[in-house]
């Protein structure tokens, strides 16, 4: 099977060009057409010559990304479905506000985490994207948001279908690009990850030097109640997580943000909410409270106004900074995995 040139370095495609008789600065050229202008056909790279393109053609082979569908919802939310080479579906959302556009995309064709109120559950795992189709990704959703909004994308995060850290060397590479000037050049300060909590893999950012910012999808702070909505806690249990974490603030220096959907009367309730200050003590921090974007036949709803305002006041009276994130989309298949259930089958 030939190679996704997307999925090989600077240096290894210097080496092949020196070895079918090129100059190695032709690098620059083809890195050009695969990052900074991305194209889908080997002859669009223009400034190549005909032997070269052939040459191309005949080793390697180019990430495709197809935009399939698109919704817009009422209070400014795009979701966008992409097909992929081999017929997978992913999902990707464009969220606009006064001050940015905000970019959510995938990483994986469904996910392993088995996290019992997403319906990116439900599809199962299918394979993780490549760095290549996690980068036309967020290229495509660039395009999109200057389209739609006449603004290029502000921001990205990293947690749409899959588990980033489940994929980590396609998604840090990916990020190498999205932040080089090879690429898209984006601030590392504009891209944050958000995790179910990979323990090690939190590990091995702060040893890496992954700048990008750090985000916990928490949802709980008791392991039976956390184990019971989201599976990956059985391994990577509340005191391993506050190990990694921990050890993340020492090495980086970067505030730890924490998500925590607010499921009612499951984990709205005055106990949880202290428990979630408690765990927060441990490095500086924010919180965003989440309000769930109910999946139809999972069973979750969403906290009441009245819950959620009173969890949101406990954490404040504790002084903490807390951010109430509304429900965005809620006309269009908006919850992370909606759409792909859709389009699976098809």
């Amino acid at each position: 099977m030939k190679n996704d040139i997307r999925n090989i370095s600077s240096d290894a495609l210097k080496s092949w060009l020196i070895s079918h008789g090129e100059k190695p600065f032709r690098a620059k050229q083809i890195m050009h057409w695969l990052w900074k202008q991305p194209v889908q056909d080997f002859d669009e790279m223009t400034n190549l010559s005909k032997p070269l393109r052939h040459a191309l053609k005949s080793d390697f082979v180019l990430s495709q990304l197809h935009l399939v569908t698109t919704q817009n919802s009422s209070d400014g939310t795009v979701k966008t479905g992409f097909r992929l080479s081999d017929n997978e579906f992913i999902e990707g959302v464009l969220i606009p506000s006064k001050e940015r556009v905000t970019a959510c995309i995938s990483t994986q064709v469904g996910c392993r985490m088995g996290c019992k109120f997403c319906a990116t559950a439900g599809l199962g795992f299918h394979r993780n994207l490549s760095a290549g189709e996690i980068y036309l990704q967020v290229w495509h959703l660039n395009q999109i948001a200057e389209e739609h909004y006449k603004t290029g994308l502000s921001n990205i995060v990293i947690m749409g279908m899959g588990e980033p850290l489940d994929n980590y060397s396609a998604v840090t590479t990916a990020v190498q690009f999205l932040t080089g000037d090879e690429g898209l050049g984006m601030s590392h300060r504009r891209i944050t990850l958000s995790t179910a909590g990979v323990a090690d893999k939190i590990k091995q950012m702060a040893d890496d030097g992954i700048k990008i910012k750090l985000s916990l999808s928490l949802h709980a702070v008791n392991d039976k109640l956390r184990s019971q909505i989201m599976p990956i806690n059985n391994k990577h249990t509340i005191q391993v997580l506050a190990e990694s974490l921990q050890y993340y603030h020492g090495k980086t220096n970067h505030r730890i943000s924490y998500e925590y959907v607010l499921l009612k009367n499951i984990n709205d309730q005055e106990i949880h909410a202290r428990e979630l200050a408690e765990f927060t003590k441990i490095t500086p921090c924010k919180i965003n409270l989440i309000e769930y974007n109910p999946v139809s036949g999972l069973g979750f709803e969403k906290s009441t106004e009245e819950s959620t305002q009173r969890f949101m006041k406990f954490l404040e009276g504790r002084n903490l900074i807390v951010k109430l994130r509304r429900s965005r989309g809620a006309d269009v298949d908006a919850a992370c995995g909606q759409l792909a259930n859709k389009f699976r089958n098809k």
